[in-house]
């Protein structure tokens, strides 16, 4: 079997290409928005689809049912927080790609932030996990891994390929957990490319 790349090998995005696609709060800020309402902005309170903008400072966002503004930060992992769209983003994906996680140092560094709001952003990503490990933890030491289902696009029928359909475009990529001493693995499939950041937040975490 030939074996996989290894770390120095895995492709990704690199900083300048981070920062080319997330330029500005604005930019990262409609990323998060068509990435957590991919079917038209919802009213994360009531889920009501009858929303309109808004001239609030803070919750650019009104519902016409429930009577409240709201914002794309709103029932997500980044609510309560004053950190930007952008520095959300590359934090994210830093989070995501870096192969023995982040240190809130290292975020404190090269995001410009305290410490402390350093920290607060890695608790949270860390508890965005939650949705995919489950309620009760794992026992012992896990493994995490993803996988692109959609199939080889030279291997398709000609009538069933996709023009621009290489590498992992239109294919779902799923996300999985191993947990090395009872055997228990728990799948599901990403909703968006960094992190399921649309994943209703526990309120336990402030």
């Amino acid at each position: 079997m030939t074996q996989g790349p290894g770390r120095n090998h895995r492709n990704g995005l690199t900083l300048q290409e981070l920062l080319q696609m997330f330029p500005d709060n604005e930019t990262a800020m409609r990323w998060f928005e068509s990435n957590i309402w991919p079917d038209g902005r919802k009213c994360p309170t009531c889920n009501n689809p009858d929303t309109v903008p808004a001239r609030h400072p803070k919750m650019p966002y009104y519902c016409y049912k429930c009577k409240s503004h709201f914002s794309v930060k709103k029932g997500t992992i980044m609510q309560q927080s004053k950190i930007t769209y952008q520095q959300w983003a590359i934090a994210t994906y830093q989070f995501m790609t870096n192969v023995k996680g982040i240190s809130s140092m290292k975020l404190h560094r090269d995001l410009g932030i305290t410490q402390s709001s350093a920290w607060f952003m890695v608790q949270r990503l860390r508890e965005s996990w939650k949705e995919l490990a489950g309620v009760d933890k794992m026992e012992g030491p896990v493994e995490i891994d993803e996988v692109y289902i959609g199939g080889i696009e030279k291997n398709k029928h000609a009538d069933k390929k996709q023009a621009g359909s290489q590498g992992d475009a239109n294919k779902v990529a799923v996300i999985g957990i191993k947990d090395r001493k009872t055997g228990t693995i728990r799948a599901k499939p990403k909703v968006f490319c960094f992190l399921k950041l649309g994943a209703r937040l526990d309120t336990s975490v402030k």
